[in-house]
């Protein structure tokens, strides 16, 4: 197996041009595709069709869009839609979000966030296979149908961070899709279970794609520091704490600065010279990852978007 290797956009756009420079980093190394968090700025789907227009036709990742923003069929018909634009093969990955976002825009979190991803993965898949998707399920009722066109390929991904979503992944999604999960955690709990999930359903084991979040070491950083400023948000969220405490990282869930260095200590973080990155970055491709999408989030926030792009291309390079 080869290990693929991707870029993630390392910051929220605010501005569609921002795009641009990530998605040349696709176009002109080996880079594999372009991938893009939920954003509430500049809407994932529509600056990926900006830089597409700008010339930039690569291959895109929604990694992953939250559910509570968008019926199924909207979510079909704008997974489609960017296929179309940019002529190139798309993975649009969905989540359920937090359960604060379900509240505010669903009037109450989904009480089973495995039933919710089930019925809208089911729904999705349906609709660009080109069915009429009849379904008035807990929480995605749909009767309707794509009208029916030709595309490039849409896979549907599934965001996975504990064995009960991955096992699902197993059974409806192409790709699962990590953030932040250590390549031993991915080795000996994610994987058995989509391996699982898969079995139950008869299908083949989804693609594992984990986005990696990791910086070069340098004189004026520190790990720690990178760490912080790359997850900050994520340490403080239960599922992200429950997640990082199996995989064996003991993090406090108060205490920020100190789970940074923790996180940086068991490797969800990566942090060293080029020699040292690259060898972390080879335990997730001897883990059975199949796509590692390299997340600069941390040089992004603390020394701006071209400091990130540097970062990038070095990395990449030694990569190729």
């Amino acid at each position: 197996m080869t290990t693929a290797h991707s870029v993630l956009i390392p910051f929220l756009p605010r501005r569609p041009e921002q795009v641009l420079p990530y998605a040349g980093l696709v176009h002109w190394t080996h880079a594999q595709r372009l991938w893009q968090g939920q954003s509430l700025m500049v809407e994932p789907h529509h600056g990926f069709v900006h830089a597409a227009g700008a010339g930039f036709r690569v291959p895109t990742g929604l990694g992953v869009t939250l559910m509570p923003l968008r019926h199924p069929y909207e979510a079909a018909l704008q997974a489609r839609s960017l296929a179309l634009a940019t002529g190139q093969p798309v993975v649009a990955g969905f989540g359920p979000g937090a359960p604060s976002l379900q509240r505010g825009l669903l009037g109450a979190p989904y009480r089973s966030p495995l039933t919710a991803a089930r019925e809208y993965l089911t729904a999705v898949r349906g609709l660009l296979a080109g069915e009429t998707v009849r379904m008035a399920g807990e929480y995605v009722s749909c009767d309707a149908a794509l009208v029916p066109f030709p595309s490039p390929p849409v896979e549907l991904g599934l965001g996975v961070l504990r064995p009960a979503m991955a096992r699902l992944a197993g059974e409806v999604a192409d790709v699962a899709i990590t953030w932040l999960t250590p390549a031993a955690y991915l080795r000996d709990t994610v994987l058995p279970a989509l391996r699982e999930g898969a079995a139950k359903a008869g299908r083949p084991v989804p693609r594992l794609t984990a986005m990696v979040p990791l910086a070069l070491s340098r004189t004026d950083r520190t790990p720690g520091e990178m760490a912080l400023a790359s997850n900050a948000v994520h340490l403080g969220l239960p599922h992200y704490i429950d997640m990082l405490r199996k995989s064996g990282i003991g993090i406090t869930g108060t205490d920020r600065e100190s789970d940074a260095r923790a996180l940086v200590e068991g490797r969800g973080f990566l942090s060293g010279d080029l020699g040292e990155l690259v060898a972390q970055l080879k335990e997730y491709e001897d883990a059975g990852v199949d796509e590692i999408v390299l997340n600069v989030t941390g040089v992004a926030h603390l020394h701006g978007p071209q400091a990130a792009t540097d970062e990038l291309k070095t990395i990449l390079a030694a990569l190729a």
